[in-house]
């Protein structure tokens, strides 16, 4: 393994921050004193800072040299609305906000390149340190485009980087192609004619329509598109009634809908309205039907998950650079990769047994109330940045 030595050196303290960020979480677009950090330590190290695209993103600029090449490096800051469970010295000091994604050791990973950037300038061009706030929900790739991010710093590639709990620590993962789902939500109100349950014949019940309807919905994946693509229509609230002696008068459906292409998702949305609509309608009950999407699918461009495997393969070796599983999760990196070429990529966080003394009983999963990220990562992950940016601005690229 070919870790840069200086970003070893320098670990501990870079570490440190990360607990600090962790102990102190802020909600998408309310990452003020996250940014505050970011912006001190950047402007510290002596780089050019941007502030407020996206409400709360950060903008390092690194230049060397003559080139207009250039690349964008992101890491997201927003911690999740959950609660955590560890009891360590640097666990949550805000109920309800919870580092349980890792945002907190993606920022450090991405602050330990940008230190080491500070010193050692090894390339020809500009290198873009993209903080970004909301990615849990919030869309902040989204707002930063929308602000101008890549009008005003013009990237040729865009690259994003996740922690991966279960896979072993110094592995890699990367592949072209759908390596995350699209993210979208639907609200379905089945409307019918409420009244006294002993008489069913007098009202139109909802909750029977509610019913068919969720399981319909299965023949949707399992017959209407093709058995090799992926596509998942998961139900996952049901609300109706307020007495056991009385048929309401409406029923309410909620869930999800992942998909890897937007063509599979534009036909499961016409088919789930289709289905719906004409149920209640063949039960004389009215439908309302709502659906949003909200993050489309990560789709790695071949090119960049290409070069971005070679430059893990120096590091680690070509036995630790995995393809990535695809995962119904979501991510707005996507917005990044719909706008510019680049590669979204998972570095392995172990399977929890470097978590402190007083961690919560559960598994060391993403969106688990005791996750805690590895800090044994950051000199792999801050090396990996700064070889890729060196490798994609080398001299005889230009």
């Amino acid at each position: 393994m070919k870790i840069i030595d200086s970003i070893v050196t320098q670990a501990a303290s870079i570490a440190a921050i990360r607990r600090d960020i962790h102990a102190h979480p802020e909600l998408c677009f309310e990452e003020v004193r996250t940014a505050d950090v970011v912006a001190q330590k950047l402007t510290e190290w002596g780089i050019p800072i941007h502030r407020g695209l996206g409400t709360t993103g950060v903008v390092g600029i690194v230049k060397n040299g003559s080139s207009s090449r250039a690349i964008g490096l992101r890491a997201d800051m927003d911690a999740l609305p959950m609660q955590e469970f560890n009891t360590f010295a640097h666990a949550s000091q805000h109920a309800g906000k919870m580092h349980a994604c890792g945002h907190d050791g993606h920022t450090a990973m991405l602050l330990a390149a940008a230190q080491h950037f500070a010193k050692h300038r090894n390339f020809d061009g500009t290198v873009y340190l993209i903080f970004q706030p909301a990615e849990e929900g919030g869309g902040g790739a989204r707002e930063m485009i929308k602000d101008g991010l890549f009008d005003q710093f013009p990237m040729d590639a865009v690259f994003g980087m996740h922690n991966w709990p279960g896979m072993q620590v110094g592995k890699f993962a990367a592949s072209s192609g759908p390596v995350m789902a699209s993210s979208n939500e639907f609200r379905i109100t089945v409307r019918g004619k409420g009244g006294h349950a002993a008489l069913p014949h007098n009202g139109i019940d909802p909750v029977p329509v509610a019913c068919q309807m969720v399981q319909a919905f299965q023949t949707i994946i399992s017959r209407n598109k093709k058995p090799v693509d992926a596509g998942v229509i998961s139900v996952t609230m049901i609300h109706a009634g307020e007495a056991t002696n009385v048929t309401p008068d409406s029923c309410e459906l909620q869930g999800t809908v992942r998909t890897f292409t937007i063509e599979v998702l534009d036909m499961i949305e016409r088919r789930m309205k289709q289905v719906a609509e004409h149920l209640c309608a063949a039960h004389d009950a009215e439908c309302d039907f709502e659906f949003v999407r909200n993050y489309p699918p990560t789709i790695n461009h071949p090119q960049e998950a290409a070069f971005i495997r070679e430059v893990m393969t120096d590091i680690v070796g070509a036995d630790n650079v995995l393809p990535q599983e695809p995962t119904m999760g979501a991510e707005d990196f996507s917005y990044m990769l719909q706008a510019k070429p680049g590669a979204y990529v998972f570095i392995a966080n172990g399977d929890g047994t470097h978590r402190d003394m007083g961690h919560g009983g559960g598994p060391c999963m993403l969106h688990n109330p005791s996750y805690d990220f590895n800090d044994d990562l950051i000199p792999l992950g801050a090396t990996l940045w700064v070889r890729l940016a060196e490798r994609w601005l080398a001299p005889e690229n230009i």
